[in-house]
């Protein structure tokens, strides 16, 4: 029975193994876990050559693969390629030897019977040439034997898991696996508060097929990753949803610097950082130096280098590494002075406080914050002690007393995930207040009834204190009601506003706040629409305050 691994059909290869395994003892010198090696052959599965084989284990299970070599290829070398994509496994090469006369090599002539039985009488000899134990991806290099079967069994002692297997044969057709350099370490060059600058030596690759290479790294904060099938497995895990076969596989051209590109069964699909939880995954080239941004301060993170074939999608690990970012560098802290007003911009997803400083000129002062988006924290300390902490909303009031030269320091902090903003002001004029008179309430009110298809009521609350209001209207759609309520600047005023929105302004007061109401009505408008209405109030000092915006549809029919 003549041997070829390419050319012989999955049944014919079967039966030789099933004549193998009934022809020949089984040793009886092995160990006691390989003691029936050789009957295991049966129920082994081919192995493909020269394409990576994806191998599926199940926990305490061992699964055998076997591959035979052309007759031709006596003394010939070979490699096997084998990568744990999560934990460690064991892993062992079997060789089995036979003699020539019971594979196709007898004698010819009278001498034929005589050969074969004497090959049947003598002992087979199967014998382990390779053992490994880890989660290191290790290659195997032999010479391949005249007439010898070959199997490899893989065990996984933890969990179920899966791992890749790289058979190659004919070495003179290329490697699958890019060439890393003599010296495969990562170099840092530089670190910074949220960044840190990486180098390597170029693959031997990226030398000779540059457009088919591309080099990418991996960042996390838990450790490094041996193999890219390892890192791809723990981005998995992590519950992000990916293609079940996975390979980065990136044009420069379709990507952003911080994107990914995953080719699987010809699907592409983009990956940011962002959602990759655990495993930042970014692919730059054949740029061998990467300043990493967006890194949180004082945190330590590793870092991985791949470089990946992307016409096979097979890749390389570098030595991974690891850094270190600086520790935060203490918050800018701004200068507040008497009666000016400044805007702070608060930035909710990374949840920086801004500070501010105020060294009193007067013994007793006032602090005064509105709400412009957002919701916001404050907190206030005088030479160290806390004096007021609360989170606020609208128009905010606190008044406090020290002695000269007292020394404030004021805290924000947005409580919300989208930015924040907040006006400030701290003066000693009690008696000249910057902000207008507020109302109990700066919700405007709509009449149900009062509504035709062409006009609309509302009312809202004044002060005692004459004072200036401006009511504006504009026309929107059902679908931007929830965005325009939550994107409303209150601090910003009417020149912020389309000439056309202005309605009209008038003054008015009462000293009696019971009777301090006023209403509107709004006409000429279309049947059946939405509109949001604004009211600006206008202090002594110009600086308007807005009601809570109130958005109302007209009769369709009437």
């Amino acid at each position: 029975l003549k041997m070829s691994w390419f050319w012989f059909s999955l049944p014919l290869q079967l039966l030789m193994v099933v004549c193998l395994c009934h022809s020949i003892k089984a040793p009886t010198t092995s160990s006691q876990s390989f003691k029936t090696d050789l009957f295991n052959f049966y129920h082994s599965l081919i192995l493909a050559d020269g394409k990576e084989t994806t191998v599926h284990l199940l926990k305490d299970i061992p699964k055998r693969y076997y591959f035979v070599l052309e007759e031709g290829r006596a003394l010939a070398p070979f490699t096997i390629t084998v990568t744990p994509c999560d934990v460690p496994i064991e892993w062992s090469i079997l060789v089995h030897k036979a003699s020539s006369s019971f594979l196709g090599k007898a004698a010819p002539g009278d001498h034929e019977t005589q050969e074969v039985s004497k090959s049947q009488k003598a002992p087979s000899m199967v014998s382990t040439i390779f053992n490994y134990k880890g989660n290191s991806v290790e290659t195997y290099m032999g010479i391949s034997s005249h007439s010898a079967l070959y199997m490899l069994e893989f065990l996984s002692t933890e969990r179920d898991t899966h791992i890749t297997v790289y058979l190659a044969t004919d070495t003179t057709s290329g490697y699958l696996y890019p060439e890393l350099p003599m010296d495969p370490r990562i170099d840092v060059i530089g670190i910074g508060h949220t960044t840190v600058t990486l180098t390597w030596k170029h693959s031997p690759a990226v030398l000779q097929h540059r457009e088919n290479i591309q080099y990418c790294l991996l960042v996390n904060e838990k450790h490094n990753y041996k193999s890219l099938c390892a890192a791809e497995t723990a981005i998995r895990s992590s519950g992000i949803k990916l293609p079940p076969t996975l390979a980065l596989s990136l044009s420069p051209y379709l990507l952003e610097p911080q994107q990914v590109m995953i080719l699987s069964n010809s699907e592409l699909s983009i990956i940011n950082k962002a959602s990759s939880g655990e495993v930042r995954q970014i692919c730059m080239g054949t740029k061998n130096t990467y300043t990493v941004p967006h890194l949180s301060p004082s945190t330590q993170y590793y870092f991985d280098v791949f470089v990946v074939n992307l016409l096979t999608n097979a890749s390389a690990a570098y030595t991974g590494t690891f850094a270190r970012t600086l520790e935060e560098p203490e918050p800018k802290v701004t200068e507040l002075k008497d009666g000016k007003v400044i805007q702070v911009v608060l930035d909710g997803k990374k949840q920086k406080s801004y500070s501010l400083q105020y060294q009193a000129r007067h013994k007793k002062i006032q602090f005064t914050f509105q709400l412009c988006q957002g919701q916001v924290q404050v907190h206030i300390t005088k030479n160290g002690k806390i004096v007021a902490s609360e989170n606020i909303s609208g128009l905010r009031y606190f008044s406090l007393k020290g002695k000269l030269l007292d020394i404030y320091l004021v805290q924000l902090r947005s409580t919300e995930e989208s930015n924040s903003s907040v006006k400030v002001q701290v003066s000693p004029h009690f008696h000249k207040p910057l902000f207008p008179l507020l109302p109990e309430s700066l919700k405007i009110k709509s009449f149900s009834k009062l509504r035709t298809c062409n006009s609309v009521t509302i009312a809202w609350l004044g002060t005692q204190e004459e004072s200036k209001y401006c009511v504006y209207k504009k026309r929107i759609e059902d679908d931007q009601v929830w965005m325009e309520l939550q994107s409303a600047d209150r601090c910003s005023g009417p020149g912020s506003r389309h000439k056309s929105e202005k309605v009209l302004c008038k003054y008015f007061y009462d000293i009696n706040l019971q009777r301090a109401v006023t209403t509107e009505t709004i006409k000429g408008l279309d049947a059946g629409t939405l509109y949001l209405f604004d009211v600006y109030l206008f202090g002594p000092s110009g600086i308007p305050v807005r009601y809570d915006s109130k958005v109302v549809k007209t009769r369709k029919k009437c």
